[in-house]
């Protein structure tokens, strides 16, 4: 138990270096490919972000979701990649090979579809070599670069607002 502790606290403290090295670069290039992170506790409807991304005009294999789950048991294999905060080591370190290859991949956009302040959630978040993250509010905010507030359920209004935005902000072709 102590040891849970002093992981938790070690990664934390990876968390805040990672955000406050973290370079904002926002530009006007157009969004060509999407990831997702979402955690399954809260939703688990996939085809939810597959229409949002058909919406922006990103066709489905520049679309990559993986889940969280807080449970360690086997999750659907409907997502990309499901993984739990064991795959989460020591300074943030991450464990799981199919993890390390979402957060490599440079997308134009991440969407983090979650409102639980969890951890392992803002870990994989901060990792990601996303240029531009998206989400719901949350305890901390320097995670994102563009916040919606919303309620979890609510994900039409968010994916209205979402294209409000991101057409405002030149990321997306006007022909939506």
């Amino acid at each position: 138990m102590i040891l849970k502790g002093f992981k938790e606290k070690s990664n934390k403290k990876h968390l805040n270096k990672l955000l406050s090295e973290r370079q904002v670069n926002v530009t006007d290039k157009k969004i060509e490919s999407l990831g997702v992170i979402l955690n399954i506790d809260e939703i688990d409807d996939y085809e939810l972000f597959r229409g949002l991304a058909t919406s922006l005009g990103i066709h489905v294999n520049k679309l990559k979701i993986i889940a969280f789950s807080e449970d360690d048991k086997d999750t659907p294999t409907v997502w990309d990649i499901c993984y739990n905060p064991k795959d989460i080591g020591w300074k943030g370190v991450v464990k799981n090979i199919e993890l390390q290859e979402f957060l490599d991949i440079k997308f134009d956009a991440l969407i983090n579809y979650y409102t639980k302040d969890i951890l392992e959630l803002k870990l994989i978040t901060a990792h990601s070599k996303s240029q531009f993250k998206i989400g719901i509010i949350q305890s901390d905010e320097r995670i994102n670069d563009l916040i919606i507030k919303t309620k979890i359920k609510e994900f039409n209004v968010f994916k209205e607002e979402m294209i409000k935005y991101l057409t405002i902000l030149n990321k997306i072709k006007n022909e939506q």
